[in-house]
């Protein structure tokens, strides 16, 4: 028998279960008091009542917010720097509006410049009254010299300065080396090997056009050749390159001698202005018959500037990529002889300008052959022009021949590069 006032001790010691009102009653689960049930009530409203930073969950802030919160009012805000394709592009275009600001200057002053001087206000009134647009014309000495001497040679070292770079571009690109160049590695010489035949055996069987020809097909089969025994396991090895240049060259030369040998004293001058590389017989038929296979290889060049780039990732991810290795080498290598042959048809060899543009054109604006391709061209354009202005000038009245220039300027830069390279790879051993 229970007394009343242990009901009473025993009653709040009671579970939930015990509850009248059930688990959701008033007096539920946690056996709180009604006092501790309204307080649990009107929690609900106190936070209701609470500001707004107590009631936004916290987060971390996005970027934008965070960059919000860090900024000083009172200092401006910095611009956002430019990506690098940004600063590369801009990059290229004021280098190619200064590469044709400069070959302008340089093929005014060149026009001008001689035995014969001309002032360059002389000169731009001339080919105004020429093109109808004012001006007025020389006297009968002056419009000979400036026209029938100064402007095709002028003319003619644009197109093979800017056949010789632009093939050097596309050579280094096809190859994946550095020091693919069409003199270093024999295309030039095999090339004047068909110009020489053509001159020692009088053939004339395309009229003005059988040298170019004769040129282009030994040019090709110089370049195939070079190609093919060039490549070991699916790479193109730097000494393999440079010793099948070496080794085309010698052949290439002995060749050369032997047309010599066999030739009268007239074929042997013309062999000579071959082997030297020149352009003082330069005439505007020489520029027509020159101009096509230049002016086709130079607009077909930047068309795989695309895929040179993809290229350059290595042989099967170019693959993966939809890129037709073999096909697109095939291509440029076709493009390439093109260009050589219509360089030297017209000016024998001259060497080190396939190779030094492109690399200067690297080290200034990165190694992208969307600019790098008809970069070199312009840059090979304002390389010869100027190459061909001192080797008149500097040794007046006499003149030195052009190929001898480019290969005393370009010598040493063959040197650093070489041994650049090969510091890079560790070592050709």
């Amino acid at each position: 028998m229970t007394l009343p006032h242990e009901a009473e001790t025993a009653a709040p010691e009671s579970g939930p279960e015990r509850s009248p009102a059930g688990p959701g009653g008033a007096g539920s689960a946690s056996g709180r008091s009604p006092q501790g049930a309204e307080r649990t009530a009107a929690a609900p409203s106190d936070a209701e009542n609470r500001s707004a930073p107590e009631e936004t969950p916290r987060r971390a802030p996005g970027p934008a917010e965070a960059t919000t919160t860090k900024a000083d009012p009172a200092k401006p805000a910095k611009p956002a720097k430019p990506a690098a394709g940004v600063r590369r592009g801009r990059k290229a275009f004021w280098l190619t509006l200064t590469l044709l600001a400069t070959l302008l200057l340089l093929a005014l002053v060149s026009a001008g410049t001689g035995a014969y001087r001309i002032p360059t206000a002389d000169v731009l009134a001339s080919a105004q009254h020429r093109l109808g647009l004012g001006g007025a014309p020389l006297d009968r000495v002056g419009e000979s010299v400036l026209w029938n001497v100064r402007l095709p040679r002028v003319v003619l070292a644009l197109l093979v300065g800017a056949s010789l770079g632009c093939a050097g571009a596309l050579m280094q690109g096809v190859f994946g080396n550095p020091l693919a160049e069409p003199g270093v590695i024999g295309i030039s010489a095999g090339a004047a090997v068909g110009a020489v035949a053509a001159i020692g055996l009088g053939l004339s069987f395309f009229g003005n056009w059988t040298i170019t020809v004769c040129a282009f097909v030994a040019g090709l089969i110089t370049v195939s050749s070079v190609y093919l025994l060039s490549r070991n396991g699916g790479k193109t090895e730097v000494v393999t390159l440079i010793l099948t240049g070496i080794a085309v060259n010698a052949f290439a030369g002995a060749l050369i001698g032997l047309f010599v040998f066999f030739a009268d004293s007239g074929q042997v001058n013309q062999i000579t202005f071959w082997q030297l590389g020149s352009l003082a017989q330069a005439t505007w038929p020489k520029v027509l018959a020159v101009l096509p296979c230049a002016v086709a290889g130079l607009l077909v060049a930047p068309f795989y500037a695309r895929r040179l780039d993809l290229l350059s990732l290595g042989e099967r991810p170019a693959r993966h990529l939809g890129i037709d290795v073999e096909r697109l080498r095939l291509a440029l290598i076709l493009v390439v002889a093109l260009l050589t042959a219509a360089a030297v048809a017209v000016a024998g060899v001259i060497t080190f300008i396939g190779l030094l543009v492109p690399h200067l054109l690297r080290m200034a604006n990165g190694p992208g052959h969307r600019f790098l391709v008809p970069g070199s061209a312009l840059a090979g354009a304002v390389v010869l022009v100027a190459g061909d202005l001192a080797a008149r000038t500097l040794a007046q009245p006499a003149e030195l021949p052009l190929g001898v220039l480019t290969a005393l300027i370009g010598s040493p830069f063959f040197f650093w590069l070489l041994r650049r390279t090969r510091r890079k790879q560790g070592g050709w051993a």
